[in-house]
């Protein structure tokens, strides 16, 4: 993963680039109807059960917005929630809290939800040893609020972007002229350009494994749609040269008996690209 540097800067970006696209020259319905003077309190209801996230990026927010805001915080970050949990009151000026409230609620709804399904998974991982990871599988413009609801939930980080680890897939296999081929150039780039960087190979089947653990610099193996026999020769065969990690069917019906194949890691997109928003709101009191 990126610096924790570098994914303030992501999360900066994606609150500057939201409130320009959803305020652009101004709340003109806030703007016409309430003076620039009057103040306000407001709740963040909850209206679903499931996991909260996305607290302490609602505050960045009001921040951004306006310094002036207060916030009551009632419920942090990774607390279950449940239907007419009050999360947290802000307080301070009324056009500042409605100007932020749409960005908020937006992120809190899908951060809250990925948070939800993720710790179910970490749940059905319990006591196995092995981690739940998330993917690139994410929406344009917000992977790194989304990536922050999986670590908040208990859930691992695979990979920020393209940037910031090596995962040698199929087609980069392919294209490169085989799996030997193209580990060897991986690691003759990373000199050459002086990056330190982590090597995952992709493993279609157990010939594959076997020519990967030829190589030198690998750090974890990708078991892609392995079936549970098949992961469980991988797992001896790799026998701790490097991490395994299982992906392809990850779901909560198979997760467990994939871990009990005895993996490092199993990566599901399910966590970021199959959700439903939690029901949140922001009401004045």
């Amino acid at each position: 993963m990126i610096s924790e540097a570098q994914f303030q800067h992501e999360l900066d970006l994606i609150i500057t680039n939201a409130i320009r696209e959803d305020v652009g020259d101004g709340d003109h319905s806030s703007l016409a109807c309430i003076p620039e003077s009057a103040t306000g309190k407001a709740k963040l209801l909850v209206k679903d059960d499931g996991i909260l996230a996305g607290v302490e990026f609602a505050r960045m927010v009001f921040q951004y917005v306006d310094p002036a805001l207060q916030m009551e915080v009632f419920i942090s970050d990774g607390t279950p929630v449940k239907y007419g949990d009050v999360a947290f009151h802000v307080s301070g000026s009324s056009q500042s809290i409605l100007k932020a409230e749409r960005l908020v609620l937006n992120a809190m709804q899908r951060m809250s939800a990925i948070a939800t399904k993720t710790k179910v998974f970490v749940a059905l991982l319990e006591g196995t040893g092995t981690k739940i990871l998330d993917t690139r599988k994410t929406t344009p413009g917000i992977r790194a609020i989304e990536k922050w609801a999986v670590k908040i939930a208990g859930g691992e980080n695979h990979r920020f972007a393209l940037y910031d680890m090596i995962m040698l897939k199929d087609n980069h296999i392919d294209f490169a002229g085989g799996i030997t081929k193209a580990i060897q150039k991986t690691n003759a780039y990373l000199v050459e350009k002086n990056l330190n960087l982590k090597i995952i190979v992709e493993a279609r089947n157990l010939n594959e494994v076997r020519e990967i653990l030829e190589n030198e610099g690998v750090y974890r193996i990708l078991l892609d749609n392995f079936n549970y026999d098949d992961t469980r020769k991988a797992v001896e065969m790799i026998n701790g040269k490097c991490l395994t990690e299982s992906s392809g069917g990850i779901n909560e019906e198979t997760v467990r008996h994939y871990a009990e194949c005895g993996v490092n890691y199993v990566s599901s997109g399910a966590l970021t690209h199959s959700i439903y928003n939690m029901d949140l709101s922001l009401k004045a009191i």
